[in-house]
């Protein structure tokens, strides 16, 4: 069986969490392929809000596998919390959440090393949420990485001890005045690694080959979005690992001629995390109601997120990118109320108008050109049949489909799983 990838085609918080948890009962395994605890993926079903960082967004189903794969970097102290509040909700995680040995672990001083570069950096920071993520895998392109499988050795502990204390003495390089208790960190840290020990670990490739040899439906679930990609992202503006579909390739194992179905999602509008270029974004009444009724904060730093009409040109620069084949696009009931929306389908690039994503997209740079669209002002919510729309939402959607020459399959119209309409 092919392997199914899921991924986000924005800068990351398009519902990937949902529309994962919507699709799981398709699905014998889940698997995380990148990324690690700066994923926020919210999943609202029953009447309750859950979201998870780390752990693949089916672990709320009792038939499904959850896979966290090499291409993951894990924070024991982040992901005890998590099973924490799993064991809390009854959710008995030890039945069907496997760890990659080859994932590598985000130490306590990633954590300092992480919050020491960015204060150096003053007015030129990218705007990490601190999670340590971009440390753990320089050391893991520098070769001095520990992973999960190291804890299964005798040594482990030594080894991360040398790696710590090259650590503190980078931290000393930057000098940037944080103030930490390493011992107190260490204190926490030991403790998560004893629950992180208790779970089990697989040769991850391995398992995923039996099991695809075995029929078994996999779905690999993407973190953070297309556009922060480190190859094809908006640099340095991005996360440290391939959130495109290349990256499940090599986050799990899996041949490139072994690639099913790529669902990209996309929000009905655009959104960004911390600092970098956003041609669309909007500082005008426009997008205060979007952050307001999106409720547009992140999942994982509370951190208010910059809102914009939807670009297109991005969107069909991510959809070449991963060859995606199917859409699904998300937050349509926030869209309701506006008169008229736009959509920019096009830049001016150094006074060019152009269609396609340049290399820099910075304001000096580019300017959008907006299509506008008749608004609606019903209560997507209370929907739930295609035929239910809007006249005004089937023309948008229309039109989008028809731009990047790809079916939306899937029109969310609210947060909870029920408010999913299918086409």
């Amino acid at each position: 069986m092919a392997v199914d990838l899921l991924l986000g085609l924005q800068w990351g918080d398009e519902g990937k969490g949902k529309i994962v948890d919507v699709l799981t009962s398709k699905y014998n395994i889940i698997a995380r392929f990148q990324g690690g605890p700066n994923a926020g993926h919210t999943l609202v079903f029953n009447g309750k809000r859950h979201v998870l960082h780390t752990i693949p967004s089916g672990i709320f189903h009792e038939d499904a596998k959850n896979l966290v794969g090499n291409g993951v970097v894990i924070d024991p102290v982040i992901f005890k919390k998590e099973l924490d509040k799993l064991e809390e909700q009854k959710v008995d995680y030890r039945k069907t959440l496997l760890i990659s040995r080859k994932a590598h672990i985000i130490l306590p001083t990633h954590r300092l090393l992480d919050a020491a570069s960015e204060a150096s950096k003053g007015k030129a920071k990218i705007g990490s949420t601190l999670k340590g993520i971009g440390p753990t895998y320089m050391d893991k392109t520098g070769r001095n990485g520990l992973r999960v499988g190291d804890l299964e050795l005798s040594d482990w502990k030594e080894r991360y001890r040398a790696l710590a204390d090259k650590h503190e003495a980078m931290i000393d390089f930057y000098n940037a005045e944080i103030q930490y208790d390493l011992a107190e960190l260490e204190t926490e840290f030991f403790e998560a690694v004893k629950l992180l020990k208790s779970l089990t670990f697989i040769d991850s490739e391995e398992y995923v080959y039996q099991s695809q040899k075995e029929g078994k439906t996999i779905l690999a679930e993407g973190a953070q979005g297309s556009l922060l990609d480190i190859d094809f992202g908006t640099y340095p503006f991005v996360t440290s690992s391939n959130t495109t579909a290349a990256g499940a390739c090599t986050g799990l194992g899996v041949a490139p001629n072994q690639i099913g179905d790529v669902f990209g999602i996309f929000k009905a509008y655009t959104t960004r995390v911390g600092s970098g270029p956003f041609p669309t974004e909007l500082f005008d009444q426009d997008g205060e109601t979007m952050a307001q009724v999106g409720q547009e904060f992140g999942a994982t730093t509370g951190r208010a997120r910059r809102c914009g009409w939807l670009d297109l040109v991005g969107l069909k620069y991510a959809c070449q990118v991963n060859g995606v084949t199917q859409l699904m696009m998300m937050k349509a009931d926030v869209l309701s109320g506006f008169k008229t929306l736009k959509v920019c389908t096009a830049y001016k690039y150094k006074g060019e108008v152009i269609e396609h994503f340049p290399y820099n997209i910075e304001p000096e740079n580019v300017e959008p050109v907006y299509t506008e669209f008749e608004g609606w002002s019903e209560d997507l919510t209370k929907m739930s049949e295609y035929s239910h729309l809007p006249k005004a939402l089937n023309t948008y959607i229309d039109f989008l489909e028809k731009a990047l020459e790809t079916p939306i399959t899937i029109v969310s119209v609210g947060p909870d799983r029920k408010e999913t309409i299918f086409r």
